[in-house]
């Protein structure tokens, strides 16, 4: 017996990865899936670059964080 993949190639509605807002779109289900990876690559840079501008600064001034 195959596997999931060979079965989802033979019988694609069957897929839920294929369907979008309760209809069958294989292409939009893609295309969808492209545009969340994408956001996710952004969001991780965004993230990175957020992370490197708290780090630049907040570099060793422990006075201003007590308020001293």
């Amino acid at each position: 017996m195959g596997d999931w993949s060979d079965y989802f190639e033979d019988f694609p509605e069957e897929n839920p990865a294929n369907w979008i807002g309760g209809r069958f779109d294989p292409q939009g289900a893609k295309e969808a899936r492209a545009r969340e990876a994408k956001l996710v690559r952004e969001q991780t840079k965004l993230d990175a670059e957020i992370s490197s501008i708290i780090k630049k600064h907040s570099g060793g001034n422990s006075s201003k964080k007590s308020g001293n």
